[in-house]
Protein backbone atom coordinates (compact mmCIF):
# COMPACT_ATOMS: atom_id res chain seq x y z
CA UNK A 1 0.00 0.00 0.00
CA UNK A 2 1.41 3.33 -1.02
CA UNK A 3 1.23 5.76 1.86
CA UNK A 4 -0.38 9.05 0.85
CA UNK A 5 2.28 11.67 0.28
CA UNK A 6 1.79 14.51 2.71
CA UNK A 7 4.23 17.40 2.76
CA UNK A 8 3.48 18.70 6.22
CA UNK A 9 5.60 21.81 5.87
CA UNK A 10 5.82 23.41 2.47
CA UNK A 11 7.88 26.23 3.87
CA UNK A 12 10.45 26.52 6.65
CA UNK A 13 11.56 30.10 6.88
CA UNK A 14 14.27 29.31 9.42
CA UNK A 15 15.76 26.62 7.20
CA UNK A 16 17.95 29.01 5.30
CA UNK A 17 18.08 32.77 4.94
CA UNK A 18 17.00 34.45 1.73
CA UNK A 19 16.36 38.05 0.74
CA UNK A 20 12.70 38.95 0.75
CA UNK A 21 11.24 40.01 -2.57
CA UNK A 22 8.41 42.52 -2.76
CA UNK A 23 5.56 41.75 -5.14
CA UNK A 24 1.96 42.73 -5.79
CA UNK A 25 -1.25 40.81 -6.49
CA UNK A 26 -4.31 42.14 -8.25
CA UNK A 27 -7.42 40.04 -8.59
CA UNK A 28 -10.94 40.11 -9.93
CA UNK A 29 -13.53 37.44 -9.12
CA UNK A 30 -16.95 37.38 -10.70
CA UNK A 31 -19.62 37.04 -8.01
CA UNK A 32 -17.45 38.24 -5.13
CA UNK A 33 -19.23 40.52 -2.66
CA UNK A 34 -17.86 43.88 -1.65
CA UNK A 35 -15.53 43.86 1.40
CA UNK A 36 -14.78 40.14 1.10
CA UNK A 37 -11.77 39.12 3.20
CA UNK A 38 -8.87 37.87 1.01
CA UNK A 39 -5.95 36.01 2.60
CA UNK A 40 -2.66 34.67 1.22
CA UNK A 41 -0.54 32.29 3.26
CA UNK A 42 1.85 29.39 2.94
CA UNK A 43 -0.06 26.15 2.28
CA UNK A 44 -0.35 23.75 5.25
CA UNK A 45 1.31 26.16 7.70
CA UNK A 46 -0.15 27.57 10.91
CA UNK A 47 1.53 30.92 10.60
CA UNK A 48 0.59 34.52 9.99
CA UNK A 49 -0.62 35.14 6.44
CA UNK A 50 1.44 37.19 4.02
CA UNK A 51 -1.50 39.53 3.81
CA UNK A 52 -5.19 39.94 4.56
CA UNK A 53 -7.07 42.57 2.56
CA UNK A 54 -10.70 43.38 1.74
CA UNK A 55 -12.14 43.59 -1.73
CA UNK A 56 -13.60 46.68 -3.30
CA UNK A 57 -16.51 45.35 -5.26
CA UNK A 58 -15.27 42.17 -6.88
CA UNK A 59 -11.63 43.34 -7.05
CA UNK A 60 -8.72 43.43 -4.66
CA UNK A 61 -5.10 44.57 -4.57
CA UNK A 62 -2.32 43.69 -2.16
CA UNK A 63 1.42 44.03 -1.68
CA UNK A 64 3.56 41.50 0.15
CA UNK A 65 7.07 40.19 0.59
CA UNK A 66 8.07 36.66 -0.44
CA UNK A 67 11.00 34.97 1.28
CA UNK A 68 11.25 31.99 -1.06
CA UNK A 69 9.43 30.49 -4.06
CA UNK A 70 6.82 27.84 -3.36
CA UNK A 71 3.16 26.94 -2.99
CA UNK A 72 0.78 29.44 -1.43
CA UNK A 73 -2.97 29.39 -0.96
CA UNK A 74 -5.32 32.28 -1.62
CA UNK A 75 -8.68 32.17 0.14
CA UNK A 76 -11.75 34.37 -0.06
CA UNK A 77 -14.06 34.33 2.95
CA UNK A 78 -17.31 32.65 2.01
CA UNK A 79 -15.82 30.71 -0.90
CA UNK A 80 -15.69 26.94 -0.42
CA UNK A 81 -12.41 26.51 -2.30
CA UNK A 82 -8.84 27.72 -2.10
CA UNK A 83 -6.54 28.66 -4.94
CA UNK A 84 -3.09 27.08 -4.85
CA UNK A 85 -0.42 29.13 -6.61
CA UNK A 86 3.29 28.57 -7.10
CA UNK A 87 4.69 32.05 -6.49
CA UNK A 88 8.24 33.24 -7.13
CA UNK A 89 8.05 36.90 -6.13
CA UNK A 90 6.76 38.11 -9.48
CA UNK A 91 3.76 40.44 -9.44
CA UNK A 92 0.67 38.60 -10.62
CA UNK A 93 -2.90 39.12 -11.74
CA UNK A 94 -5.76 36.70 -11.03
CA UNK A 95 -9.11 36.45 -12.79
CA UNK A 96 -11.85 33.98 -12.02
CA UNK A 97 -15.21 33.24 -10.45
CA UNK A 98 -15.71 33.17 -6.70
CA UNK A 99 -17.78 29.97 -7.10
CA UNK A 100 -15.00 28.22 -9.05
CA UNK A 101 -11.91 29.45 -7.24
CA UNK A 102 -9.65 26.61 -8.32
CA UNK A 103 -10.25 27.36 -12.00
CA UNK A 104 -8.90 30.91 -11.70
CA UNK A 105 -6.28 32.09 -14.19
CA UNK A 106 -3.02 33.43 -12.76
CA UNK A 107 -0.67 35.45 -14.97
CA UNK A 108 2.71 37.06 -14.39
CA UNK A 109 4.61 34.18 -12.72
CA UNK A 110 6.68 31.73 -14.77
CA UNK A 111 6.73 29.39 -11.76
CA UNK A 112 2.94 29.34 -11.70
CA UNK A 113 2.95 28.60 -15.43
CA UNK A 114 5.26 25.64 -14.78
CA UNK A 115 3.05 24.46 -11.92
CA UNK A 116 -0.04 24.55 -14.18
CA UNK A 117 1.81 22.53 -16.83
CA UNK A 118 2.89 20.00 -14.21
CA UNK A 119 -0.66 19.53 -12.94
CA UNK A 120 -2.09 19.23 -16.45
CA UNK A 121 0.35 16.41 -17.23
CA UNK A 122 0.47 14.51 -13.97
CA UNK A 123 -2.91 14.88 -12.25
CA UNK A 124 -4.64 12.49 -14.68
CA UNK A 125 -1.85 9.94 -14.22
CA UNK A 126 -1.94 10.23 -10.42
CA UNK A 127 -5.71 9.79 -10.50
CA UNK A 128 -5.34 6.53 -12.43
CA UNK A 129 -2.62 5.30 -10.05
CA UNK A 130 -4.78 6.12 -7.05
CA UNK A 131 -7.77 4.25 -8.49
CA UNK A 132 -5.74 1.09 -9.10
CA UNK A 133 -4.04 1.32 -5.70
CA UNK A 134 -7.44 1.58 -3.99
CA UNK A 135 -8.62 -1.58 -5.73
CA UNK A 136 -5.49 -3.46 -4.69
CA UNK A 137 -5.65 -2.12 -1.15
CA UNK A 138 -9.24 -3.36 -0.86
CA UNK A 139 -8.09 -6.84 -1.86
CA UNK A 140 -9.51 -6.75 -5.39
CA UNK A 141 -8.79 -10.06 -7.13
CA UNK A 142 -5.94 -9.80 -9.58
CA UNK A 143 -5.49 -13.38 -10.64
CA UNK A 144 -3.88 -12.66 -14.01
CA UNK A 145 -1.89 -9.71 -12.67
CA UNK A 146 -3.55 -7.19 -14.99
CA UNK A 147 -4.08 -4.61 -12.25
CA UNK A 148 -0.48 -4.81 -11.08
CA UNK A 149 0.74 -4.59 -14.68
CA UNK A 150 -1.41 -1.52 -15.31
CA UNK A 151 -0.04 0.05 -12.15
CA UNK A 152 3.56 -0.79 -13.11
CA UNK A 153 3.06 0.61 -16.63
CA UNK A 154 1.66 3.84 -15.21
CA UNK A 155 4.62 4.16 -12.82
CA UNK A 156 6.99 3.85 -15.78
CA UNK A 157 5.03 6.51 -17.66
CA UNK A 158 5.07 8.90 -14.69
CA UNK A 159 8.80 8.43 -14.15
CA UNK A 160 9.50 9.04 -17.83
CA UNK A 161 7.39 12.20 -17.92
CA UNK A 162 8.83 13.60 -14.70
CA UNK A 163 12.36 13.23 -16.10
CA UNK A 164 11.21 15.10 -19.20
CA UNK A 165 9.58 17.81 -17.08
CA UNK A 166 12.66 18.35 -14.89
CA UNK A 167 14.95 18.45 -17.91
CA UNK A 168 12.77 21.03 -19.65
CA UNK A 169 12.15 23.15 -16.52
CA UNK A 170 15.46 22.65 -14.73
CA UNK A 171 15.72 26.32 -13.69
CA UNK A 172 12.27 26.36 -12.12
CA UNK A 173 11.55 25.92 -8.39
CA UNK A 174 8.76 23.58 -9.53
CA UNK A 175 11.41 21.02 -10.60
CA UNK A 176 12.35 19.90 -7.03
CA UNK A 177 8.65 19.97 -6.15
CA UNK A 178 8.10 17.45 -8.98
CA UNK A 179 10.79 15.19 -7.51
CA UNK A 180 9.01 15.17 -4.15
CA UNK A 181 5.61 14.40 -5.64
CA UNK A 182 6.86 11.23 -7.36
CA UNK A 183 9.47 10.16 -4.81
CA UNK A 184 7.50 7.12 -3.64
CA UNK A 185 7.28 5.71 -7.16
CA UNK A 186 11.01 5.01 -7.23
CA UNK A 187 12.68 3.30 -4.29
CA UNK A 188 16.21 3.82 -5.66
CA UNK A 189 17.86 6.89 -4.03
CA UNK A 190 20.16 7.22 -7.03
CA UNK A 191 17.11 8.10 -9.16
CA UNK A 192 16.23 11.01 -6.89
CA UNK A 193 19.89 12.06 -6.81
CA UNK A 194 20.13 11.93 -10.61
CA UNK A 195 17.02 14.07 -10.95
CA UNK A 196 18.30 16.60 -8.44
CA UNK A 197 21.58 16.86 -10.36
CA UNK A 198 19.56 17.91 -13.42
CA UNK A 199 18.30 21.04 -11.63
CA UNK A 200 20.18 24.30 -12.19
CA UNK A 201 21.34 26.39 -9.23
CA UNK A 202 18.51 28.85 -9.87
CA UNK A 203 16.01 26.07 -9.19
CA UNK A 204 17.56 25.02 -5.88
CA UNK A 205 16.97 28.14 -3.77
CA UNK A 206 13.75 26.98 -2.18
CA UNK A 207 12.43 24.71 0.54
CA UNK A 208 11.51 21.92 -1.87
CA UNK A 209 15.11 21.63 -3.04
CA UNK A 210 16.39 21.48 0.55
CA UNK A 211 13.79 18.82 1.33
CA UNK A 212 14.95 16.77 -1.68
CA UNK A 213 18.55 16.99 -0.46
CA UNK A 214 17.51 15.70 2.97
CA UNK A 215 15.47 12.88 1.47
CA UNK A 216 18.39 11.80 -0.71
CA UNK A 217 20.47 11.43 2.43
CA UNK A 218 17.65 9.59 4.22
CA UNK A 219 17.19 7.23 1.28
CA UNK A 220 20.81 6.16 1.50
CA UNK A 221 20.12 4.78 4.96
CA UNK A 222 20.23 0.98 4.98
CA UNK A 223 21.38 0.88 1.37
CA UNK A 224 22.29 -2.33 -0.44
CA UNK A 225 25.82 -3.32 0.50
CA UNK A 226 25.63 -1.91 4.04
CA UNK A 227 25.13 -3.75 7.31
CA UNK A 228 21.45 -3.73 8.32
CA UNK A 229 20.97 -1.55 11.43
CA UNK A 230 20.09 -3.72 14.40
CA UNK A 231 16.78 -3.49 16.20
CA UNK A 232 14.75 -5.18 18.93
CA UNK A 233 10.97 -5.53 18.93
CA UNK A 234 8.54 -7.87 20.65
CA UNK A 235 6.74 -10.73 18.94
CA UNK A 236 3.08 -11.59 19.50
CA UNK A 237 4.01 -13.42 22.71
CA UNK A 238 5.83 -10.46 24.26
CA UNK A 239 9.30 -11.88 23.63
CA UNK A 240 12.09 -9.52 22.51
CA UNK A 241 13.36 -10.40 19.03
CA UNK A 242 16.68 -8.93 17.89
CA UNK A 243 17.60 -8.74 14.21
CA UNK A 244 21.26 -9.58 14.86
CA UNK A 245 20.17 -12.90 16.41
CA UNK A 246 19.50 -14.07 12.84
CA UNK A 247 23.18 -13.78 11.86
CA UNK A 248 24.39 -16.88 10.06
CA UNK A 249 21.22 -17.15 7.97
CA UNK A 250 19.67 -15.34 5.04
CA UNK A 251 16.72 -13.40 6.41
CA UNK A 252 13.99 -11.50 4.59
CA UNK A 253 12.81 -8.60 6.75
CA UNK A 254 9.25 -8.13 5.55
CA UNK A 255 7.30 -4.93 6.36
CA UNK A 256 3.56 -5.57 6.06
CA UNK A 257 0.19 -5.16 7.83
CA UNK A 258 -3.10 -7.01 8.05
CA UNK A 259 -4.94 -3.98 6.58
CA UNK A 260 -2.64 -3.76 3.54
CA UNK A 261 -4.28 -5.43 0.52
CA UNK A 262 -1.11 -5.72 -1.62
CA UNK A 263 0.75 -7.17 1.40
CA UNK A 264 -1.87 -9.88 1.83
CA UNK A 265 -1.75 -10.64 -1.90
CA UNK A 266 2.02 -11.01 -1.74
CA UNK A 267 1.96 -13.22 1.39
CA UNK A 268 1.33 -16.50 -0.52
CA UNK A 269 4.50 -15.88 -2.52
CA UNK A 270 6.51 -15.31 0.68
CA UNK A 271 4.94 -18.43 2.20
CA UNK A 272 6.03 -20.48 -0.81
CA UNK A 273 9.56 -19.09 -0.61
CA UNK A 274 9.73 -19.82 3.12
CA UNK A 275 8.54 -23.40 2.70
CA UNK A 276 10.93 -24.02 -0.18
CA UNK A 277 14.08 -22.58 1.39
CA UNK A 278 13.62 -22.74 5.19
CA UNK A 279 15.82 -25.85 5.31
CA UNK A 280 18.49 -24.08 3.26
CA UNK A 281 19.57 -21.41 5.73
CA UNK A 282 16.72 -19.00 4.96
CA UNK A 283 14.02 -17.46 7.12
CA UNK A 284 11.66 -14.49 7.26
CA UNK A 285 11.19 -11.84 9.94
CA UNK A 286 7.85 -10.05 9.63
CA UNK A 287 7.51 -6.48 10.91
CA UNK A 288 3.85 -5.53 11.09
CA UNK A 289 2.55 -1.97 10.91
CA UNK A 290 -0.71 -3.03 12.51
CA UNK A 291 -2.35 -0.96 15.22
CA UNK A 292 -4.47 -3.65 16.88
CA UNK A 293 -3.37 -7.10 17.99
CA UNK A 294 -6.41 -9.16 17.03
CA UNK A 295 -6.38 -8.33 13.28
CA UNK A 296 -2.62 -8.87 13.24
CA UNK A 297 -2.90 -12.33 14.82
CA UNK A 298 -5.83 -13.27 12.60
CA UNK A 299 -3.87 -12.33 9.45
CA UNK A 300 -0.89 -14.39 10.64
CA UNK A 301 -3.16 -17.39 11.08
CA UNK A 302 -5.27 -16.89 7.95
CA UNK A 303 -2.24 -16.40 5.68
CA UNK A 304 -0.18 -19.20 7.26
CA UNK A 305 2.78 -17.02 8.23
CA UNK A 306 4.88 -19.52 10.15
CA UNK A 307 7.93 -17.33 10.67
CA UNK A 308 8.81 -14.88 13.45
CA UNK A 309 6.61 -11.80 13.62
CA UNK A 310 7.14 -8.56 15.56
CA UNK A 311 5.14 -5.37 16.03
CA UNK A 312 4.67 -2.57 18.53
CA UNK A 313 1.16 -1.90 17.12
CA UNK A 314 1.93 1.75 16.40
CA UNK A 315 0.78 1.81 12.77
CA UNK A 316 3.10 4.02 10.63
CA UNK A 317 4.96 4.98 13.81
CA UNK A 318 6.22 1.42 14.27
CA UNK A 319 9.71 1.99 15.70
CA UNK A 320 11.44 -0.34 13.22
CA UNK A 321 9.55 1.15 10.27
CA UNK A 322 10.53 4.63 11.39
CA UNK A 323 14.14 3.52 11.89
CA UNK A 324 14.25 2.08 8.37
CA UNK A 325 12.39 5.10 6.95
CA UNK A 326 9.58 2.95 5.57
CA UNK A 327 7.08 5.09 3.67
CA UNK A 328 5.11 2.38 1.87
CA UNK A 329 4.26 -1.30 2.24
CA UNK A 330 4.74 -4.07 1.24
CA UNK A 331 8.46 -3.53 1.53
CA UNK A 332 11.28 -5.92 2.32
CA UNK A 333 15.03 -6.30 2.41
CA UNK A 334 17.14 -9.44 2.12
CA UNK A 335 20.06 -9.76 4.51
CA UNK A 336 22.94 -12.22 4.10
CA UNK A 337 24.45 -14.35 6.90
CA UNK A 338 26.91 -11.54 7.71
CA UNK A 339 24.10 -9.05 8.27
CA UNK A 340 24.69 -7.20 4.99
CA UNK A 341 21.72 -6.00 2.92
CA UNK A 342 21.99 -7.65 -0.49
CA UNK A 343 18.60 -6.85 -2.06
CA UNK A 344 15.45 -4.83 -1.50
CA UNK A 345 11.78 -5.15 -2.37
CA UNK A 346 11.86 -8.61 -3.88
CA UNK A 347 8.37 -9.67 -4.90
CA UNK A 348 6.78 -12.41 -6.95
CA UNK A 349 9.13 -14.25 -9.28
CA UNK A 350 11.98 -11.91 -8.40
CA UNK A 351 12.01 -13.20 -4.83
CA UNK A 352 11.93 -16.80 -6.00
CA UNK A 353 14.70 -16.35 -8.59
CA UNK A 354 16.96 -14.43 -6.19
CA UNK A 355 16.69 -17.10 -3.51
CA UNK A 356 17.17 -19.86 -6.11
CA UNK A 357 20.47 -18.25 -7.12
CA UNK A 358 21.67 -17.94 -3.54
CA UNK A 359 20.38 -21.16 -1.98
CA UNK A 360 21.16 -23.90 -4.45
Amino acid sequence: MIRTLIIFLLFANNLFAQTEKSFSIRGEFVGMADSTEITLKAEAMDEEPLFTVYSKGNRFEANAKLQMPGLYQLTAKGANQKLLMFLDGSSIEITGNVNAFQQSVVTGSTSQDDYVRFNATFNPLFSKLSSIAQLLNKGEKDENGSLRKSYADLVIEVNTKVDEFISKHNQSPVAPFAILVVMQLSEDPSVMEKRYAMIAESGRSNYFAKMVQQMIEDAKFAAIGTVAPDFVQQDQYGKDIQLSSFRGRYVLVDFWASWCGPCRQENPNVVNAYKKYKEKNFTVLGVSLDRAKDPWLKAISDDGLAWTQVSDLKFWNNAVAVQYKVQSIPQNLLIDPNGVIIAKNLRGEQLQSTLAGLLK
